[in-house]
């Protein structure tokens, strides 16, 4: 279900960050609501696919296991992403040729990629031995 999570993570992100002049986002607080939908559809997923056998523990404590495992996700994301940003864009402008894409996207989105690999694999260990330890 990460993928799942991944696709709305990175299009939500992206409609958020090239929309950005209508709504006035900036790519941090992008990252922190495409963040929000994707761990939201990954619970969803989690506990009626992945892990049909979790719903023995009862949907609140579950729910408050994932939420505390993702507060820290996010808490490890919004740093690193705010770090890297500045860092790729420049590296990007000073050598993305390609007409195709703007070199600020292609910073934003490599930026976001290397931060869901890090917490996918923090919240994915997490989550599967502790919120869904009963599986």
């Amino acid at each position: 279900m990460g993928t799942i999570g991944a696709v709305i993570d990175f299009g939500l992100f992206n409609a958020l960050t090239q929309a950005s002049a209508f709504f006035h986002q900036n790519a941090v607080w992008a990252s922190v609501i495409s963040f929000i939908a994707a761990v939201t559809s990954n619970f969803v997923w989690n506990r009626y696919w992945t892990y049909p056998d979790s719903r023995s523990k009862p949907l609140a404590q579950q729910g408050a296991q994932f939420l505390m495992v993702s507060i820290i996700g996010l808490l490890i994301r919004t740093p690193l992403f705010a770090f890297l940003e500045p860092i790729l864009i420049r590296f990007f402008q000073a050598w993305w040729k390609w007409a195709i894409l703007s070199p600020i996207i292609v910073a934003h989105n490599v930026a976001l990629a290397i931060v869901i690999g890090v917490v996918m694999l923090w919240n994915f260990f997490a989550n599967r031995y502790w919120t869904y330890n009963d599986v």
